[in-house]
């Protein structure tokens, strides 16, 4: 009886072996496709952001562009970068630095690592440096987009040629905005330690001590706020219906202090303030006697609101009373002060 020889043993196979390599060069070719169409993107966004806002009267320009980051990011790097409004205010910077990652390609962290200028429409441009200038944009569908920025240990210099700016420096500069429910948008403000170069009843009320700003308001009908311009937009806005709600606002030099908690704002038709602020106010004699004294206000109407100051004032430091805007004019309490704050210039 004879044994059959038994089979040769078959070689492995090696598909097995090379499948998952084949498929993370898929994964990787489709991937880099992916990162180079969102660099495209980008790009074209830009472009198209910059000839929108030429229709609209502004101008925005930057003289080298680069788009890196691969594989996970998007970084965008402009220089002699420069945003101009059609009334002439402007902002410049030497180089803006953006971040965004591929999984969220609407969030946007800026910076500028080299610091920024400011061109005051009559004053002249202001060039300003810090430890973190930053800014972050999201949500750009949103009524408003929410963004915000932050200056930490900040230094204003006004260049050669150009007039005085009121602040020397800040510990801390804050802006946020940020959209809420029913069409609503939220706005915060906030100066922290803010070294000034004060003149006038500044100077005499709060001296060579730092001076702080807060502001938290909610705007209504905020999907109504659009326009070419500062003026068309605030415009749309007040014919809208839409109004402010002030939940906390301050403004603190040296021992004077004037803030507010509540009161609801708005924009008449001439461009000036409407609306009521509960108001309270330390130092206030010294402060009114001041605007008086420098002629921002009638002598007689200082002096009239300094009584009043006085009696709510009793036998405390701070006064409380109600600054109302209406008819164009300023009151305090019963005392009419001058005219109302004007928001733009509706010539």
């Amino acid at each position: 009886m004879s044994v059959h020889d038994p089979s040769p043993p078959r070689k492995p196979r090696r598909l097995g072996l090379y499948l998952p390599f084949v498929a993370l060069g898929l994964a990787v070719a489709a991937w880099s496709g992916l990162w180079v169409w969102a660099k495209g993107q980008t790009q074209t966004r830009l472009d198209a952001a910059a000839q929108g806002l030429a229709q609209a009267g502004w101008q925005l320009s930057w003289k080298d562009r680069k788009v890196t980051g691969y594989p996970f990011r998007l970084d965008v790097s402009l220089t002699d970068v420069r945003l101009r409004e059609p009334s002439g205010w402007a902002l410049e910077a030497p180089r803006i630095e953006g971040e965004a990652f591929m999984h969220a390609p609407t969030q946007w962290l800026i910076a500028a690592p080299d610091g920024l200028t400011f061109v005051r429409r009559a004053g002249g441009p202001v060039t300003v440096k810090g430890d973190l200038i930053r800014a972050s944009l999201s949500h750009p569908d949103a009524h408003p987009p929410s963004f915000s920025f932050e200056g930490v240990k900040l230094i204003f210099a006004p260049q050669p040629g150009a007039q005085p700016f009121a602040l020397t420096a800040a510990d801390r500069v804050e802006f946020h905005l940020r959209a809420g429910p029913d069409d609503q948008g939220g706005v915060f403000v906030r100066l922290d330690n803010g070294k000034a170069r004060l003149s006038g009843i500044f100077a005499r009320v709060a001296g060579d001590k730092p001076i702080s700003i807060v502001w938290n308001s909610t705007l209504s009908k905020m999907s109504a706020f659009a326009g070419p311009d500062w003026p068309s937009a605030v415009r749309h806005w007040s014919d809208a219906g839409g109004s402010m709600t002030v939940r906390q606002a301050g403004i603190t030099a040296g021992e004077a202090v004037v803030g507010a908690n509540s009161g609801s704002l708005g924009v008449s038709h001439d461009g000036r303030l409407t609306g009521v602020l509960d108001v309270t106010l330390r130092q206030a004699p010294k402060a009114l006697g001041a605007l008086g004294d420098e002629g921002v206000i009638d002598q007689e109407a200082a002096r009239a609101a300094t009584a009043v100051a006085q009696a709510r004032q009793g036998g405390g430091e701070a006064a409380q009373a109600t600054l109302n805007f209406q008819a164009g004019r300023t009151t305090f309490g019963p005392v009419a002060l001058g005219p109302a704050p004007k928001i733009y210039d509706p010539r």
